[in-house]
């Protein structure tokens, strides 16, 4: 049945690493081209180190029963993880995964974070708004302690504009550049550049009006170059304004001239004009840019990570693991 399922993939050398009954993956991250890191539901977290041909499960003590939304790798050794829902946790580890530290909770009833994005020691969290502002919090040393720094960087929402954790990836930084794409009742993008340290919020023509709807993910070639994808989860067919571009930084969004296959939860610059998009709806690749869109998979997958080289992307969903080469 899998092989089945992955036949439309095998011209870009697609190989299923593992699945694991029970787990749904919504968080992925790599270390080099051989080292991948997955979490997800049910407290899952794996990890491995010979390019996913062997895996070593980890659930953390006492958060079994967590939903661990999105990870990130800063050495063989180190990672950091976040959970979605309260209470809100952010555990680390220095040791591979073989032992983890809480390094924050939040207990409140309506704490939710979606995701997170380092540049270097230096990374964000975000959260869905709370008494009509985004929860954001700041660390810069890997992760190890945290500040809310909701109330020093506002960005504040419309009514019934969230973010999303469908893949950890709706938030970028990119040197002290930050990056929201937003959805639901209204789609955004927030930023906040270094020369200018004003949040400026820009409304984005992707598909929106519903709770399911708007940007799940966005990705930065560079301060200019963006690329925003999502669409409605609930019918992820859908394939009208799911995806847009931007070549000013954000101002200004343009159409892709063949656009994606539909829903899409996580997206990724490989080269400047080589981008992958993945989600429920399949996996799709623009080779121009994000101009124009083919699909290369039918497979649902929820988030995607590339390897150092660009030639390796690995993509997670829900149960399985899979790789492309390129």
């Amino acid at each position: 049945m899998l092989a089945a399922c992955l036949t439309g993939l095998q011209a870009q050398n697609v190989e299923m690493l593992t699945t694991l009954s029970g787990a749904s993956f919504r968080g992925i991250a790599c270390w080099g081209d051989e080292q991948i890191w997955v979490s997800g539901s049910g407290g899952k977290i794996g990890r491995s180190i010979d390019a996913g041909k062997t895996w070593h499960w980890i659930s953390p003590a006492g958060y079994e029963a967590f939903d661990f939304r999105d990870i990130e790798v800063f050495s063989e050794n180190a990672a950091v993880v976040l959970s979605a829902g309260s209470p809100a946790v952010i555990l680390t580890t220095q040791n591979g995964g073989e032992s983890w530290t809480e390094v924050f909770r939040d207990t409140r009833a309506e704490i939710f974070l979606d995701g997170m994005e380092f540049d270097g020691n230096h990374g964000f969290i975000i959260g869905d708004p709370i008494d009509g502002a985004f929860q954001l919090l700041e660390s810069k040393d890997r992760g190890k302690t945290w500040d809310d720094v909701s109330n020093v960087m506002y960005l504040f929402a419309d009514d019934g504009e969230v973010a999303f954790a469908a893949s950890g990836t709706s938030l970028h930084l990119k040197g002290k550049n930050l990056y929201l794409g937003t959805g639901g009742v209204t789609a955004s993008l927030f930023t906040r550049k270094t020369r200018k340290p004003a949040v400026i919020k820009i409304p984005v023509p992707i598909i929106q009006g519903i709770a399911s709807t708007g940007i799940f993910s966005i990705d930065c070639w560079d301060q200019e170059n963006i690329i925003a994808v999502g669409g409605d989860y609930m019918n992820d067919t859908v394939s009208t304004d799911a995806a847009l571009i931007s070549y000013d930084g954000g101002y200004n969004w343009k159409k892709p001239e063949t656009t994606t296959s539909g829903y899409k939860s996580c997206v990724k610059y490989l080269t400047k004009e080589r981008i992958i998009a993945t989600g429920t709806s399949g996996t799709d690749i623009s080779n121009d840019g994000g101009l124009n869109w083919r699909q290369i998979s039918k497979d649902s997958f929820h988030c995607l990570a590339k390897g150092k080289s660009g030639d390796i992307v690995y993509l997670a969903g829900d149960k399985h693991i899979a790789k492309i080469t390129f």
